[in-house]
């Protein structure tokens, strides 16, 4: 996929049976929520998701599969193709951990030098109305990113995070932001159990919330990597959390 061929998205069939959505072949088994794929099966349904996902160039990524777990080797030509391709091997039903051994080699042409590209995450992140202004910081070395400050969600940490990957020229990113927690967090166990029961995705799952001083902890059964990580978003958005301890386990 090095040309980035957009490929038409198939239709209820092969998507739907890979993210085991509803009416695919992995819910028409009496009594049993999804089949249990085969190593050979999973590795089919990863390396499928990777070739079908257009913003993905996956030419040079291999997949190795061990009892759902799944390991991605070789090399993208940015942070960003990298992260994308482990959200896309989180989407695919049956994967229960994945081990992220990608290399991010930039083509000679994305190189920058650190100055410039510190100047231009400090121009993105003052244009960004999400992020409070002059509250996160960039230090860059040999294109490796590291961001602190303090905000208040977890969210706004993960969401400058998102902003520096895309870039051209980034390697890596460390985000070391922290999240201030409010005085009288007392209400965030029931912000957080809330959250987690509106969300549609999660709405029949079966997960529980205690909040232990400013962490949430997460407990019970989700269907898919995909769903955990619903899970842990819906937990770091709520006021007064800076951390979520996720001890879900993946019934998949």
């Amino acid at each position: 996929m090095s040309a980035r061929i957009v490929q038409e998205r198939p239709s209820d069939g092969a998507a739907a049976a890979r993210h085991g959505a509803p009416g695919s072949p992995m819910d028409r088994v009496p009594g049993r929520e999804v089949d249990v794929k085969t190593n050979a099966e999973l590795l089919a349904d990863v390396e499928e998701e990777l070739e079908w996902e257009p913003e993905i160039d996956a030419e040079h990524i291999a997949v190795v599969v061990n009892d759902g777990a799944v390991t991605l080797f070789g090399h993208v030509p940015s942070l960003f193709d990298r992260t994308r391709a482990v959200e896309a091997t989180h989407r695919v039903a049956g994967v229960l951990a994945i081990a992220d051994e990608l290399e991010v080699r930039l083509p000679d042409d994305h190189e920058r030098d650190d100055s410039d590209l510190a100047q231009t995450i400090a121009h993105l992140f003052s244009w960004t109305s999400t992020l409070p202004r002059d509250a996160i910081e960039a230090t860059v070395v040999d294109g490796v990113v590291t961001l602190t400050g303090t905000v208040p969600h977890e969210f706004v940490a993960d969401e400058a995070e998102r902003l520096v990957e895309r870039l051209v020229g980034v390697r890596n990113v460390t985000n070391l932001i922290v999240t201030a927690a409010p005085a009288g967090a007392s209400h965030v166990e029931k912000a957080v159990a809330g959250a987690l029961t509106r969300h549609a995705a999660l709405a029949a799952r079966r997960v529980r919330v205690a909040v232990e001083g400013s962490i949430a902890v997460l407990t019970g059964e989700v269907r898919s990597a995909e769903e955990a990580r619903v899970a842990t978003h819906a937990a770091a958005s709520c006021t007064g959390i800076t951390k979520v301890d996720d001890r879900l386990t993946v019934d998949g």
